[in-house]
């Protein structure tokens, strides 16, 4: 059987094969780019392992407390390196990015601090955790003030409206790298470097955190090599490298990692106990995986963006914009073609392909949202997945693919749900 009648088998009908066929061809010299940043970023772990010297003995478990864990206390070190760190912070016991983000921030300010995010309103789920909407053990709760500086209309910093921002109670500055459910371009880590060293110019103390969640290794740097004090995001997503279970990581300077471990533990404890579980298997050799598993995931973004922007739906990153995560948006104007695209999402997964997903009022966001993901870990969105808010303007977020292959696939079968209902019509 040929590629075409294996497509063919699987749902793809020969007209959106051979549409997808063709964009691929002309995705050939940047496919080969993002092949060679992954290997520039392999080298990178590759050497950042031997130099910690990684050995047999840190695959090993540890429980109860977890004292004296080599395997975790090299993994930290080695995620330090890689990101350009003075310290790390690497645990199962980060259940989330969403945790992660909260620990960062309950454990580097204290009430009447302020909080500023330079890069407008923060993801769903941190609007809780901060306070904008009510929630329990808020930092509002707290005493930690909020404040933030929008976007200017082309996504860049409002360098202006941010020194006019910062205060004498300013403590931290929140950077989000991606665009969450927003519709504006993902930044880049030089980008975000500037935002920092003015940020610095202003007032030096300021703690700068960068939200690096859907970013690793899409790029040769990361927010620590430009200045970012902390560096925050999740295992289920790039660096987890779909074999992390669960998990999430804090890296930058010690004293605010310290503080990050204090506030994951206890006072007194920190960075000293947390038990491995059996898990430092899967982080490693998830961790080793990443930046190839973060290429597939990206081509499969830059395949997306190309499909959709020619049948006439708006794309962002579009087309041909250089890349700062793995995330593709895409705005369909209609409920219906936000959940078509998903239920094809869906249907290429290799657990739970049967299901039909619907939107549902998900805990931590503020209207009904749908989800797609038949992952092997649930909730990990470096593996094909896709959802979206139902609200205006109807814009789905696509992201992962632990290979390109199966990157392609979910693209075409989501376009052939879309076909099928009449909601797209290809040249």
């Amino acid at each position: 059987m040929d590629l075409e009648n294996m497509y063919e088998n699987m749902g793809v009908d020969r007209e959106v094969f051979s549409y997808g066929q063709r964009i691929e061809a002309e995705l050939r010299e940047r496919f080969a780019a993002i092949d060679e940043t992954a290997e520039y970023n392999q080298l990178k772990v590759l050497g950042a392992m031997q130099r910690n010297r990684v050995s047999e003995a840190c695959l090993g478990s540890s429980s109860g407390y977890g004292y004296n864990d080599i395997g975790r206390d090299t993994l930290e070190k080695v995620y330090a390196e890689v990101f350009h760190a003075e310290a790390g912070l690497v645990r199962p016991q980060i259940t989330c990015g969403t945790h992660a983000l909260a620990l960062a921030l309950s454990a580097n300010l204290r009430p009447g601090d302020e909080l500023l995010a330079i890069s407008g309103r923060p993801y769903d789920t941190l609007e809780e955790v901060i306070g904008i909407r009510p929630g329990n053990g808020s930092l509002a709760e707290y005493g930690v003030t909020y404040r933030q500086v929008d976007l200017l209309a082309d996504s860049s910093f409002d360098f202006e409206g941010i020194r006019a921002a910062i205060n004498e109670h300013t403590k931290m500055a929140h950077i989000q790298r991606s665009k969450g459910y927003q519709t504006r371009r993902t930044l880049s880590v030089q980008e975000i470097g500037e935002a920092i060293a003015f940020v610095k110019s202003i007032k030096p103390d300021i703690i700068c955190m960068v939200d690096n969640c859907y970013g690793e290794f899409v790029e040769r740097i990361e927010p620590g090599d430009i200045g970012a004090d902390l560096t925050v995001g999740s295992l289920i997503k790039n660096p987890g490298g779909g074999l992390a279970p669960t998990g999430g990581y804090i890296v930058g300077k010690e004293e605010y990692v310290e503080n990050c471990a204090y506030r994951l533990t206890s006072p007194g404890l920190g960075r000293e106990v947390g038990a491995s579980l059996g898990l430092m298997p899967s982080f490693y050799q998830g961790f080793f995986l990443a930046p190839t598993v973060t290429a597939g995931a990206l081509k499969g973004a830059i395949f997306a963006a190309n499909l959709y922007e020619r049948l006439g739906f708006a794309v962002l990153p579009d087309g041909k914009e250089s890349r700062h995560d793995i995330i593709q948006a895409i705005t369909f104007g209609t409920p219906e073609g936000v959940i078509e695209f998903c239920r094809g999402i869906q249907a290429a997964a290799p657990v739970d392909s049967y299901v039909t997903p619907e939107p549902w009022a998900m805990p931590g966001y503020d209207s009904d949202v749908i989800m797609a993901a038949g992952a092997f870990v649930q909730g990990s969105s470096i593996e094909l997945s896709a959802d979206g808010p139902i609200r205006p303007p109807y814009a789905v977020y696509f992201q992962g693919g632990l290979t390109w292959e199966h990157a392609k696939f979910g693209i075409l079968l989501s376009l052939q749900k879309l076909k099928d209902k009449g909601l797209a019509t290809l040249p």
